[in-house]
């Protein structure tokens, strides 16, 4: 049996408009998948009508190998800093 990742979609939160724009920078760069989709969106919290927090939401969608012809397999491993 054959298993590959065709595709993930991923939630990522910056504080700024300049890291968020990074982010999709790095991403499109990466080479190791393609960027199919991207975006990047303020979000914010009120309370009272008021905003007391702000902050960006940058969603990226990644295809790591064609659905019809997969080329290659990769692995998904969970780490956190």
């Amino acid at each position: 049996m054959s298993v590959y990742l065709i595709e993930g979609t991923f939630k990522f939160r910056c504080d700024t408009e300049a890291e968020a724009t990074q982010l999709i920078k790095e991403a499109k760069e990466n080479g190791f998948y393609v960027v199919k989709k991207t975006t990047n969106e303020i979000k914010n919290t009120k309370s009272k009508g008021e905003i007391i927090d702000e902050w960006r939401r940058v969603v990226i969608t990644q295809e790591f190998t064609s659905e019809k012809e997969p080329t290659r397999q990769v692995s998904v491993s969970y780490e956190e800093d």
